[in-house]
């Protein structure tokens, strides 16, 4: 592990950023300018490495205020993640996809939605590339700097607005530490990938957290750049963690989250919690 100085900005409560990274150094490079770029609040980023071998890891130790942790064998999202979680010293926590790209003021707006109400738990943005109750479909741009200007028109139009859903995309999520405290982990056992994000999302409702989309963040996201390389392969890690997530929780279909969120309350710590 590589810990480089501090980011120097104390105004405000510290924020983890916890990226993982497998290869992919050109979607990482923008992601982390973007960050630097557009983000004024006081954060740290910890970045999980599972395993790249494309000069990752290298460029990941050159950057300030950051937290490096490189697994030799590739860990999957939720327990890189999980790995994350240990080492995060924020209040809050964010979750990002290192194939995204994040716009102005993307994370004021993002906890503003998150400290609005003490009933909600975790907080996503839109996208152009994310499940359909946060997709904004056709992205309306070509280029980065036509995103970017969207963004920026998309923020005005739809300032402080949001909307509550039954599962929220692992690609952005906002939370507070007490969260995990309260409900542990991502349950690896589905990794590499895939429907960990929606099990997190429903164990938070069964501690009584709404989740809820910030209208006004959008962020840019490349979609499942790691999993890219074969298609094939995606279409059945999908398939199988889908199996894995309906079986866990006893289900025959998505539509039927509010029931076992319903069935499965008051959150019982020896069922629902997951160490990590």
């Amino acid at each position: 592990m590589t810990v480089n100085h501090e980011h120097q900005s104390y105004a405000s409560p510290l924020t983890s950023i916890i990226i993982l990274t497998r290869n992919g150094l050109p979607f990482t490079k923008e992601c982390i300018s973007s960050i630097f770029r557009h983000t004024k609040e006081n954060f740290e980023l910890i970045l999980v490495d599972n395993g790249s071998t494309d000069g990752t890891l290298e460029f990941l130790k050159t950057l300030p205020n950051a937290k490096v942790i490189a697994n030799k064998q590739n860990r999957g999202f939720s327990g890189g993640c999980n790995q994350g979680f240990t080492f995060a010293r924020g209040e809050r926590i964010v979750l990002l996809n290192n194939d995204t790209v994040v716009t102005k003021e993307w994370l004021n707006r993002l906890l503003c939605q998150l400290n609005k109400n003490p009933t909600i738990g975790i907080v996503g943005p839109r996208s152009n590339f994310v499940v359909s109750h946060q997709a904004i479909i056709p992205a309306p741009y070509k280029t980065m700097v036509q995103m970017q200007k969207f963004a920026n028109e998309w923020v005005k139009e739809h300032d402080q607005q949001g909307y509550q859903v039954d599962y929220l995309s692992g690609l952005c999520m906002v939370f507070k530490r007490s969260l995990i405290d309260r409900i542990g982990g991502l349950d690896e056992r589905f990794s590499p990938g895939y429907f960990e994000d929606t099990d997190f999302s429903l164990r938070a409702q069964i501690t009584n957290k709404k989740l809820w989309v910030a209208n006004d963040v959008f962020i840019h996201h490349y979609g499942s750049s790691s999993f890219k390389v074969n298609r094939a392969l995606q279409k059945k890690i999908i398939q199988d963690s889908r199996k894995k997530f309906l079986h866990k929780w006893k289900m025959i279909d998505l539509e039927e989250i509010k029931e076992t969120v319903e069935r499965e309350k008051p959150f019982n710590r020896e069922r629902h919690y997951i160490p990590f």
